[in-house]
């Protein structure tokens, strides 16, 4: 702890594992946060890395300014050590710290105050939905809240559902709105041709269940019946359960206008967003949900559901269907394509959404509570 005298740069340690691999939402995030805390002068910033695969290529992955802490131990054995113990504290990798910043849901054992962000909670409402490692996730919760670790939530629906399922009292849940990830540059031709289509409705998201992907195709089937022109374009990484994603693709009558591109870099991202006519976010359950916001910054119409806390990020600036209604969300992606009233009205209303989601007010609040739990005043 630090007393209101002392004048040396707050020392925050945050998880910087999800900067491995291919980008998330997660990853974002933390991608957004680690350059503009690096460039805070008041703190000393270092990320710490729970992998074993990882551990030669992480430092080249954290910004200026931040150092690496590596230690070559696999992150499945350090979580279970960490689901029966307090150790090996997380000062093993870091250090000595004032802060912790627990950035992808697993709290450590620190002698420092901790902070842990939680983006959703999909491991308790839909655990048929998420990987053997996320069913860990309840237990460490718990263990590190009986430690005293405070919540960053990413959205006033997941801070409601955190305080309900760990019976947290408010002032241990804090909501915290990401910025949104920077989409610059794209070129619209260049797009298009990723897209090998001249017109197309854009899916940006792994392909795994929660993302509801089969009840897309179907409606996009739906609509290709009538528009002749129009493909759907799905671009991200395989995850688990994929197979029904595909299952519903080769059943589809169009489905020569269903073009899976895989993971793609910021480049193609952009581009894609730059020429599609419209995207679709049907996902089951979220926490928060880049894409509509990233697509509103394109000037690109959104169809989402009516899922988790989409409603609260897209406000109204989306056309919003119950995820189970395929043929709502049919409809809603005709208008959205074809109406031009309706999407002049959508892509005004996303422009101005946006402007409610900036990293400069992320990093800001996030400091002053580094700050509040570490007994420094701002």
């Amino acid at each position: 702890m630090s007393d209101a005298g002392d004048t040396r740069r707050l020392r925050v340690a945050l998880d910087g594992t999800p900067m491995l691999g291919p980008r998330t939402g997660i990853g974002e995030v933390v991608a957004g946060l680690l350059p503009r805390l690096a460039a805070d002068p008041t703190l000393e910033c270092s990320a710490y890395a729970l992998t074993w695969r990882g551990r030669g290529s992480f430092a080249a992955k954290l910004p200026a300014g931040v150092r690496a802490a590596v230690r070559p131990v696999p992150a499945r054995l350090v979580r279970a050590r960490w689901m029966r113990s307090t150790r090996p504290r997380i000062e093993h990798w870091t250090g000595t710290v004032d802060v912790v910043h627990a950035t992808n849901y697993v709290p450590p054992p620190s002698r420092a105050p901790v902070l842990v962000s939680i983006y959703d909670l999909g491991f308790v409402r839909f655990p048929e939905f998420v990987t053997a490692d996320a069913l860990q996730y309840p237990e460490l919760l718990r263990r590190g809240f009986g430690r005293g670790a405070t919540v960053h939530a990413t959205s006033d629906f997941v801070a409601a559902e955190i305080r309900a399922e760990f019976g947290l009292p408010a002032e241990r849940v804090v909501r915290v709105y990401p910025g949104i990830p920077p989409i610059t540059g794209g070129d619209a031709a260049a797009g298009r041709r990723a897209a090998g289509a001249a017109r197309y409705v854009l899916a940006m998201c792994t392909i795994e269940p929660r993302k509801n992907l089969p009840v897309l195709v179907d409606a996009f089937d739906a609509v290709a019946a009538h528009d002749p022109d129009v493909a759907l374009v799905v671009a991200g990484q395989d995850g688990w359960g994929s197979e029904a994603f595909a299952a519903a693709c080769a059943r589809a009558s169009h489905r020569n206008r269903i073009h899976r591109l895989g993971y793609v870099d910021d480049v193609t991202r952009a581009d894609l967003l730059a020429g599609a006519a419209a995207l679709a976010f049907p996902s089951r359950y979220e926490g928060f949900g880049f894409p509509p916001l990233e697509a509103m910054v394109a000037g690109v119409p959104v169809v989402a559901s009516t899922a988790g806390a989409i409603p609260e990020v897209v406000g109204d600036a989306a056309l919003l269907v119950d995820p189970d209604d395929g043929d709502g969300l049919a409809a809603a992606l005709v208008r959205a394509l074809t109406d031009d009233h309706t999407r002049a009205d959508l892509i005004a209303r996303g422009h101005a959404q946006v402007g409610r989601f900036t990293w400069d007010a992320t990093v800001a609040a996030l400091v002053a509570l580094y700050r509040d739990l570490a007994g420094v005043p701002t």
